[in-house]
Formats: C-alpha cells, structure tokens, sequence
C-alpha cells in the first residue's frame, strides 16, 4: 500500500467541506430504523445488540490453519442479523468482525468499514495485514473489517473439495468439441449441486442486498450515525447498494476500482474481456511489444497447451485453463508484470512452473494442494445476485465470436464461464442490474484507474452518473492496475482529505499514478 510518485491534473481541484462537523465524532446512532422503506423492523434483540469485542484469536475459517493471532491491538466480536430479513425474528446468522481502535481517541471520527471486493473476500483475515497501508485513517478512524455473509467466519459456503476442485481446474474450459462441452457443463452443475448440499440454508441469503442490509446493522450496533466505507472492486457495488437502501445513512463512502453497475450477467464478463486485454496490451507496450503481436504469442502459447499440457517443476502438468489464470493474476497490479514476463518466457522454453505457480495463487491452493473457499463465495454471492443465465447454444450462437472479437486471449474464457458460472443454480438470481441511485445521500467518491483489468475505468463513470446528481464524485486516476488508494500521492491525499475532514473534490479531478 505504500504511495509512490503521483501527480493531480490541474481540472480537478478540492472543493467545498462535506458539511459533516469533520473535527467531531460522529453522531449518536440512530434510532433501531435500520431497514429500508419495504423491509419489515427489526426486534429489539438484534438493534439492541452489543459487540462483545475480544482479543483476536485468528479465526481458522479466515485466515488458514497456520495463521497467527493477528496481535493486541486487534479484537474480534460477532453480531448476530437475520438469515432471512423477510423474517427477521427467525433463524439468525454470525456476521464477524474485526477492528483495531482510533490511534486518537479525542479526535475519533467513528468507525471506518472496509470491504476488499471478491465477491467472498474475508475482511477478518485481510484488514490486519493491509491496515499498515491506512496509517492515516487509522488516527482517528476504528479500522473494522466484516466477512460478509456465506464468507469464512460467516458461515462459510462450501461447495466441493480439494479433489473436486483440482479435477475441475484441470478441465478443458474453452471446449472445443461436444464431448469437452458435456464435460465442462456436467462440472459445472455439480458445483451447484454440491452448494445445495453443503450450504443450502446460507446459499438462498448471500446475496449483495442482504450484505447491504447487514452492514447497516453492523453501523447502527457500532454506535455510528452514519456509515463510513471504504470499498474496493466488489466492495463498490456493495457500497453503491448500502446507498440506494439507506441514502439517509450515508456518510463519508469511497468506492474504489468501480464495478459497472449499468452491466447485467453477459455485460459484466464482456466488461472484463475488454479489462484484461486491455491490461494484457499496456503490459506489452511497456516491453515495447506491439499488442497484435504480444497476443499473437499468447494465442500461440494456450493453443498448445490445449493440445499438450506443459510440465513444471513440481510434476503438476500446466494445461490451458491454468495458464491463463497465471496470466490473469499478475495483471492485477503493475509491480507484478516483471513475474508475467519471466513466466511467459519460462513457458515459452517450456517450463510451466511460473504460471502454475501465479494459477495456485490465483486459486488459493496451499503447498499442501488444499484450497480455499473464496470461489465458492464468490460464486454463490454472483449468482444469487444476477438473473442472467446463458446456455452453451446461445455462447456458441453469440458471445463466443462476440468475446473472442474483443480479446482472442481472454474472450474464449469469459464467453464460457457465462454458461458454467450459474448453471443450475438451486436460487434465482435477484436483479437483471443492481439498484445504486442514492437521492439525498451525502456526496460519494467514485474512483476509477484508466488500466484497470478487472473492473474497467469506464464503470466509475456509469457508478457516479447511477448515484446521482450531487451524489457521484468521481475520480480518475491514470494508471494501471486494480485499485487506486495507496498507489499514488494524488489519490491517497484526496481519499485521506476527504474521510479525514470531509473535504470533497470536484467531480472530474483527475490523478495520475
């Protein structure tokens, strides 16, 4: 998270003070109304909960049966929210929690909720270790973490296991004949199935919406009048949904790497296609590589794989799915192209070690061969949330020329995980798009960086126009790589301007990283 060299362009400027009296703590909480116009009131029982903080023992569920105790200045407590918020007396789930306290406490703003995107991502096991990079928030802010429900130490979905999971990864996931076809989607389904199995009474409630919904319980236990956030990738459509739900709520929200939410099922992979080629390109100008010729090795390099998967080092075999997931990973931020290119020219001496060691990192496969959950998560969250579901004839009949127009590497991929991803699914999905627009909510900053794979910079702009006029700040930082706070002085100084003291940019400030 350390800041390097950055500059602001001279069309942005900082603005006015938010209005929000930044030199106090913020306001008593307020009144148990912790559900939006529609949903039924919470009882007494769950508003009227207190976190009952302890030091942390690392939860094994987030953090991997060798972690360590993240240390004392770190507690742990969990607040109890509906499993249904259609029936919000009934069964109740553990959301847990994470925090170290204000380094001010006279100067103390409130707490400060972070969400590290996925979706699935554990806030218990990753804010420790990035809280070094929030130095300056941490003064007067609580640093908080959640895991989100159906995510480790909430009630973690689990769909399959570590053999399962490493015959699915070793599938063909670009199938090329009928047979390949009956295999990828057979595996797919049995994901679901197994997500049913193991995780059914969490499975039909993970969505974003609830997750929404349990941060505002989270705020209003935690003594705040309004909710603060920090939110990167997912967590911005998460953030853009709390929003909508509670605009009256709202505090100082940073949306962070901005997930697009005009984009429906098919629209969010096509987003990403286009992310990661784009990514793949800059990548190669700055080897001074042309981008038709630096794709042209990687189509080369995946159409043999496909053939004949590649030996490593630890007698694994790198096939093609795994190959392009080592890709994948280290386009994610700029200080790991340097291991994309020795990787890339190992395998192109065919050596496929580097890129099966990026895919293991990518996968979050242990030395051991045991995988974590997250993508179980992230999957069960996804599909919960969208409505799309796209059969193998209409990827053959459409996406897949569509997909492969826009990226020859990545498109294939992305055009068939839209029939895998959802298939079979034992829940419908909620929403075609999710609702963000915020009438009357407090001023929110939007953040989108130019070279951003995963999240492309133009869904910072759809997310600031969908908040709303006055409500959408949005923020451009030049640059590449997942995520912009931490990454450059212009942007670390505005995000800290603003949470710190309530001071809002103009809406088209520009940085560069």
């Amino acid at each position: 998270m350390a800041a390097g060299a950055a500059g602001c362009s001279g069309d942005g400027g900082d603005g006015a003070d938010d209005g929000r009296n930044s030199g106090s703590p913020s306001s008593a909480a307020s009144s148990p109304g912790v559900t939006p116009s529609g949903d039924p009131a919470l009882p007494a029982a769950l508003t009227g909960q207190k976190p009952d903080w302890k030091r942390c023992e690392a939860p094994v569920e987030a953090y991997g049966s060798s972690a360590q105790v993240p240390g004392g200045q770190w507690q742990c407590a969990t607040v109890e929210a509906p499993l249904d918020y259609g029936d919000p007396a009934g069964e109740t789930i553990g959301i847990a929690l994470i925090r170290s306290k204000a380094k001010d406490p006279e100067k103390r703003i409130g707490s400060l909720l972070f969400n590290f995107g996925g979706p699935g991502g554990s806030g218990v096991a990753a804010l420790p270790g990035a809280a070094e990079g929030y130095g300056s928030l941490h003064s007067r802010y609580d640093l908080v973490g959640f895991d989100p429900r159906g995510v480790a130490a909430s009630s973690a979905v689990v769909c399959r296991g570590d053999k399962e999971t490493a015959r699915s990864l070793g599938l063909d996931a670009t199938p090329d004949t009928a047979a390949e076809e009956r295999t990828f989607m057979a595996d797919a389904a049995s994901f679901g199935k197994g997500c049913a199995e193991r995780s059914g009474r969490v499975v039909p409630h993970v969505g974003t919406a609830n997750a929404a919904r349990d941060m505002d319980l989270i705020r209003h236990v935690l003594g705040d009048g309004e909710l603060h956030y920090l939110g990167f990738s997912y967590g911005t459509e998460l953030g853009g949904v709390y929003a909508h739900l509670y605009p009256q709520n709202v505090g100082r929200l940073v949306l962070d790497a901005v997930v697009d939410p005009s984009a429906d099922y098919a629209g969010h992979s096509r987003n990403q296609t286009r992310g990661f080629q784009r990514a793949l390109e800059n990548y190669f100008k700055s080897r001074g590589i042309g981008a038709e010729e630096g794709t042209g090795r990687i189509v080369k390099l995946l159409q043999q794989l496909d053939r004949r998967p590649m030996p490593t080092a630890d007698g694994r075999r790198l096939t093609e799915g795994l190959a392009l997931t080592g890709i994948i990973q280290p386009l994610y931020s700029q200080s790991s192209w340097k291991y994309l290119t020795q990787a890339l020219d190992a395998a192109e001496q065919g050596d496929g070690t580097g890129l099966l060691l990026m895919a293991d990192s990518y996968n979050d496969r242990d030395e051991n061969g045991r995988y974590g959950t997250q993508s179980h998560a992230q999957r069960a969250i996804s599909c919960a949330d969208a409505k799309g579901r796209v059969s193998p004839a209409e990827v053959r009949s459409r996406h897949l020329a569509e997909f492969t127009d826009v990226s020859p590497v990545f498109g294939p991929y992305l055009a068939w995980d839209l029939a895998g991803w959802c298939a079979d699914w034992p829940v419908p999905g909620e929403w075609e798009t999710p609702e963000v627009s915020a009438d009357g909510a407090a001023p929110i900053l939007v953040i989108g960086t130019t070279g951003d794979p995963a999240t492309p910079y133009e869904g910072a702009k759809k997310m600031a126009d969908e908040l709303g006029k006055g409500v959408g700040v949005l923020i451009t930082n030049k640059g590449e790589g997942h995520g912009a706070y931490g990454s450059g002085k212009c942007v670390t100084e505005t995000v800290d301007a603003y949470l710190l003291e309530g001071k809002v940019p103009r809406s088209g400030k520009t940085c560069t990283s």
